[in-house]
């Protein structure tokens, strides 16, 4: 998996927009050669942090695309504060990501 974010202040709202590479295996493809299930490896959660609080939380399943994007609003961080997030597939595998808000 890979995060790219981008956050950008407009007056006091920060739109922030996030692009997550990941296969989203829905677990009901079969595979040409094999003939038997892709299993499920699927996102499961992303949060966003600001100020080591959580401003943003999503659970996500097998019906979301391959390589999602997400896109939300925030009031209140301001110009050069750092937005991480993190995400956890149904593997439990994770990764983490960050910008600076310009």
């Amino acid at each position: 998996m890979t995060i790219k974010a981008k956050a950008k202040l407009s007056g006091d709202i920060v739109t922030v927009k996030i692009l997550m590479k990941h296969e989203m295996e829905t677990g009901l493809r079969v595979d040409n050669k094999t003939g038997e299930k892709i299993p499920a490896h699927h996102i499961s959660e992303v949060k966003c942090i600001w100020n080591d609080q959580v401003v943003f939380h999503c659970n996500m399943g097998p019906a979301i695309s391959k390589n999602p994007y997400l896109s939300f609003k925030l009031k209140g961080p301001a110009k050069g504060d750092v937005l991480k997030f993190t995400s956890v597939d149904n593997m439990g595998e994770t990764d983490e990501g960050e910008v600076k808000v310009a």
